[in-house]
């Protein structure tokens, strides 16, 4: 493995957030804030180790599949390490282990928080915060496959799961092209719904930090009470509608956009996605009702709201889910579980493995059936490769454990079921929040430090697919 190509590309990684720290000190200067010298001492030092590598260390063109895997990973890493530096200088409620879980809560686009009074926050603080959820959002698209090559025609550990045309570029000779639609299409939602968002009333300032929270389906409010705060249906009708495209394949979007063949219209994954969205709203919407919560309009407002925040892992909150009936609990659990699609910007699980795996269902009841039968999965006349049917039932069983490990170690730190069931889902799948005690107007401050940290590593895990993580270690070996 080549050490300077590694050092080489984390230079960038830390040169790109330096900008964003120093876009976040200038805010804070001309506002005048506390939070001055911390985000200027941080744009600094993340300037200066981003710009050494690049100086000193030769380029080098060629970038292997274990390169690339270690540069992702470790751009992750040291992304989250170096945006916990203005928390900790800033100090507040920001201990070194609540600095760290904010630092990953944001980067990994989970949403989780520990902050029990965001308004408190610095405008220059509350900026970065948000940033790092954008940073996120994009950069794990972009590192993966702009730095991953496909390696002798296999396809790249991420996107193992992508059915669509787009997905299955060559990567390493089409980067340049997928990242121009990739920051065409985010850059575009994020100015847009910004727009749409300030015509409905929002200050500009929190109406550019909720579009970098929605279009990298973050989370990250600044507001205690998140988006209820505002108490707007226009604000929430305009979020769910830039959420549900957040969690939608960014090359579906562009195809649409492009009158191409592969779209929103003509893909089945997506329709589906929206009609399982669309269900679970009536559901909720109903059980609301009929259990005397609300009346039917505001149960479903509150439902819509709620289902889709969940659905897509942004995490946003109008009302308090916690007090809701148990039967709604479990299908946002649900939801919080199967996550958006792949090549969005959502982490997690992903409803295209769920989708092929009940497709795999089928496939099993017509074999025993038809025991000497031969038959094929497909969907919008694609056929699903059975390597790709064996990968997907992989990850879905090393998910499931890892969630369930998650519940178990929480436990024994004598945290409540709910919390701790809740709580390992909704980092792991980058949802953000849970039940119990981290509920949607909760937060994660009571948990253990030690708890935390596992938590941050659920974060990771869900973001930089565990696949990744595992693969990195064989390469380590």
């Amino acid at each position: 493995m080549k050490k300077e190509i590694i050092i080489k590309q984390l230079g960038f990684v830390l040169l790109l957030n330096s900008v964003f720290l120093f876009i976040s000190f200038l805010i804070s200067f001309f506002l005048h804030e506390t939070s001055t010298i911390a985000l200027l001492f941080s744009a600094l030092i993340c300037g200066i180790f981003g710009i050494f590598p690049l100086i000193f260390v030769e380029r080098t063109e060629h970038i292997g599949f274990d390169e690339g895997l270690t540069i992702v990973v470790f751009g992750w890493i040291i992304t989250c390490i170096v945006g916990m530096l203005p928390y900790l200088m800033w100090g507040s409620e920001f201990t070194l282990a609540n600095a760290w879980f904010e630092s990953v809560s944001g980067f990994t686009t989970t949403g989780s928080t520990i902050l029990n009074e965001i308004e408190s926050l610095p405008k220059g603080l509350l900026f970065w915060r948000s940033a790092t959820h954008w940073i996120g959002g994009i950069g794990i698209i972009l590192f993966v496959l702009l730095i991953l090559p496909q390696s002798k025609g296999q396809q790249i550990t991420v996107y193992n799961t992508e059915i669509s045309s787009l997905s299955k570029m060559n990567f390493r000779f089409k980067a340049r092209k997928i990242v121009q639609i990739l920051a065409i299409v985010y850059i575009s939602l994020t100015l847009i719904e910004t727009v749409a968002l300030m015509l409905l009333g929002m200050s500009f300032f929190d109406a550019i930090n909720h579009s970098f929270a929605t279009i990298a389906t973050g989370g990250f409010s600044t507001k205690n009470l998140s988006i209820a705060a505002f108490n707007n249906i226009g604000i929430e009708i305009i979020i769910m509608i830039f959420m549900i495209l957040s969690g939608i394949h960014f090359g579906l979007i562009y195809g649409t956009i492009m009158l191409k063949k592969e779209n929103l219209f003509r893909s089945s994954l997506a329709k589906t996605f929206v009609l399982v969205l669309f269900i679970g709203i009536l559901l909720v919407s109903l059980k609301l009702n009929l259990s005397g919560k609300y009346d039917f309009w505001t149960s479903l407002r509150y439902a819509s709201f709620q289902v889709i925040s969940l659905g897509t892992t942004t995490g946003f909150a109008t009302e308090d889910t916690a007090n809701w009936p148990i039967f709604t609990q479990i299908i946002l659990i649900y939801f919080t579980i199967q996550c958006a699609m792949s090549g969005s910007t959502s982490g997690g699980l992903k409803f295209d493995r769920l989708y092929i795996f009940f497709k795999l269902i089928g496939k099993q009841l017509k074999m025993l059936k038809h025991p000497n039968g031969v038959f094929v999965s497909k969907f919008d006349g694609k056929r699903i490769d059975e390597k790709l049917e064996q990968n997907t039932l992989v990850f879905i069983v090393l998910y499931i454990s890892v969630f369930f490990i998650t519940t178990l170690i929480l436990t024994a730190m004598d945290i409540d079921g709910m919390t701790a069931f809740s709580a390992s889902i909704a980092t792991i799948g980058n949802v953000g929040p849970g039940f119990g005690n981290v509920s949607s107007f909760g937060n994660f401050s009571s948990l253990p430090d030690l708890g935390k940290f596992v938590l941050t590593i659920n974060m990771l895990l869900g973001r930089l697919e565990i696949f990744n993580i595992l693969a990195l270690i064989m390469i380590k070996k």
